[in-house]
């Protein structure tokens, strides 16, 4: 029997509309997406493959700012909108936004399940701080269940006293096909495509805002520590746009010999060139609660360098690559200097970025939240924790019944 499931969820993602498009298709699935907003233009040019959506779905009126280096989300109709849906269940993208609190409480109100999808970790620099750390243990505790990408996101909720049974992992993923199938038309016209984009013969490739939490300016000391040369014949390459830009291209420019190159902004569809011709991707993050650039990077059966503390390193880098400390540059380029200058190295480094990623597909993903769906916890007494093993608020839901199959009719397709 189906499952009424609303995701709540910030902005349409290109890498969540494969998972969501195959969480729609399962049998056992009646999905509804709740996006916050189109976009974010204040962090990020992605572009909205709007085309490409095969789910129900709605964009809510919103209003956005920055105050420092806090994002400001507030939406109107929240309420509405889940009143609409009807959902047996939420599956709620975080807990940093208002929206996610109303979520929240109209869950609890109407005694309907509510699963939060967390991608926090221990090593995440957004957390730490003692009132986030206060509303965040609050929203914790009526949570349902929850959804995590993979190990540090469990570890880091298993630390904060969730019990394990209530935790359910759901493989965070791209479009592996697509990025795989990029790479190899690429290389099948290397010279013609290193033309065109202007990319040196061989390099080491960031994907990412250019942003020092990042670690990029780890990875510019990084490469002009190493040896001369092999810059001579190595570049690297900083695919990405951001506020520190100007004075990492700064930086650039006293790196002699070797080449650094600043295509930009690039977007999915053209990134595939920039993976696909690398010799080896370097993520040295300070804080990231995953890095999907690792797995689109191992997609391209690509070398992977990342920092530990970003939260995919756990999961995602085993024989297919190393783990370095974060802010570390002298490590890291000894590390690069050993990858560069080993053929053998990177190619069975290569081997298993591919296999090991098949994994991480948006099939798996979308399995994992599936599972989560699964009514497996003693019904709600009252206000007390806990899923329920029956539909959650059935008198309500039987009034409304009809109303709710007339709204669906309508929604966003």
């Amino acid at each position: 029997m189906k499952r009424r499931v609303v995701v709540l969820t910030e902005i349409i993602a290109p890498y969540r509309i494969p998972v969501f498009n195959v969480l729609a298709e399962r049998a056992e699935v009646d999905l509804h997406v709740i996006f916050l907003s189109e976009t974010d233009n204040s962090m990020r040019q992605w572009r909205v493959y709007a085309d490409e959506i095969r789910f129900s779905y709605e964009v809510l009126p919103s209003w956005r700012t920055r105050l420092g280096k806090y994002n400001i989300l507030v939406n109107q109709s929240v309420t509405s909108a889940l009143e609409r849906a009807q959902p047996e269940v939420v599956v709620c993208g975080g807990y940093n936004y208002l929206a996610s609190w109303q979520a929240h409480w109209w869950a609890k109100r109407n005694r309907v399940q509510f699963l939060l999808w967390c991608e926090s970790t221990s090593s995440d620099q957004r957390g730490e701080r003692a009132p986030v750390e206060l509303l965040k243990g609050s929203f914790l505790r009526g949570c349902d269940g929850f959804v995590v990408p993979g190990k540090s996101s469990r570890e880091y909720l298993l630390r904060l006293g969730v019990a394990a049974e209530k935790i359910f992992t759901a493989p965070n993923a791209v479009d592996i096909d697509r990025f795989a199938a990029g790479a190899r038309i690429v290389r099948d016209k290397a010279e013609q495509v290193r033309h065109s984009l202007g990319l040196p013969l061989r390099y080491f490739l960031f994907v990412g805002r250019m942003v020092r939490s990042k670690g990029i300016f780890d990875l510019m000391e990084a490469y002009g520590l190493l040896a001369p040369e092999l810059r001579s014949e190595l570049g690297m390459v900083y695919a990405g746009d951001g506020p520190e830009r100007a004075e990492l291209e700064k930086l650039a420019r006293d790196v002699y010999p070797g080449v650094v190159y600043f295509p930009g902004f690039v977007h999915r569809d053209e990134l595939a060139a920039y993976y696909g011709l690398a010799e080896c991707f370097v993520l040295p993050t300070h804080s990231d609660p995953w890095g999907l650039v690792v797995n689109e990077a191992m997609a391209c059966g690509l070398p992977v360098i990342c920092s530990s503390v970003a939260g995919c390193a756990a999961d995602l880098v085993r024989g297919n690559g190393i783990i370095v400390a974060a802010r570390n540059g002298p490590r890291l380029a000894m590390v690069m200097q050993e990858v560069a200058t080993d053929p053998g190295l990177r190619e069975r480094m290569s081997r298993e970025s591919t296999e090991l990623i098949q994994q991480y597909s948006p099939q798996s993903c979308a399995a994992g939240m599936a599972d989560a769906l699964t009514p497996v916890f003693p019904s709600r007494e009252g206000d007390g924790p806990g899923l329920t093993a029956s539909h959650p608020g059935d008198g309500r839901r039987a009034n409304a019944t009809e109303r709710a199959g007339s709204v669906r009719e309508n929604l966003h397709r």
